[in-house]
């Protein structure tokens, strides 16, 4: 059983993720990983969804406002040994929910298109590919999807 909390990109757990997840990336995207690392950076956040696991840190996931209607959800990730289990589906439902709380209504993302399981999960949980935007507006690595939040 997991259980979430929400926090700020102060917390150690959350930076120790963030080291997983990027470490994860760099294997996966090899050479093109740099083209993203700019865009990864988060000076401070403080809306953080973490997962837990027996008090051990296996994934988390954020937002950022880009405008008083959208939000970007940033650095979802969850440790290889708990996927498949729906844990990732809570962690952005709860992010997700939080958006809400605070008055957003859209949710956008962009992920590599070498990303099948996140692909996969954000297709589930009703995102739609959308035109590439931002800084990933010209570049074919990248897919953007976007979702009407409730």
């Amino acid at each position: 059983m997991s259980e979430l909390i929400r926090t700020n990109s102060e917390n150690n757990d959350f930076k120790k993720l963030i080291t997983e997840l990027d470490y994860e990336l760099s294997i996966r995207n090899g050479d093109t990983q740099f083209q993203y690392d700019i865009y990864n950076k988060i000076p401070f956040i403080e809306t953080v969804v973490i997962a837990y696991s027996d008090q051990e840190a296996i994934g988390c996931c954020c937002f950022k406002r880009i405008d008083n209607e959208t939000i970007e959800i940033k650095r979802m990730y969850l440790n290889i040994n708990h996927r498949g289990k729906g844990i990732a589906s809570k962690m952005l439902n709860e992010v997700e929910s939080w958006a809400t709380e605070k008055g957003f209504s859209i949710a956008i993302l962009e992920t590599g298109y070498k990303m099948t399981e996140a692909i996969h999960l954000y297709k589930k949980m009703r995102y739609k590919q959308i035109p590439n935007y931002g800084q990933y507006a010209d570049n074919p690595e990248s897919i953007c999807m976007s979702k009407q939040l409730s």
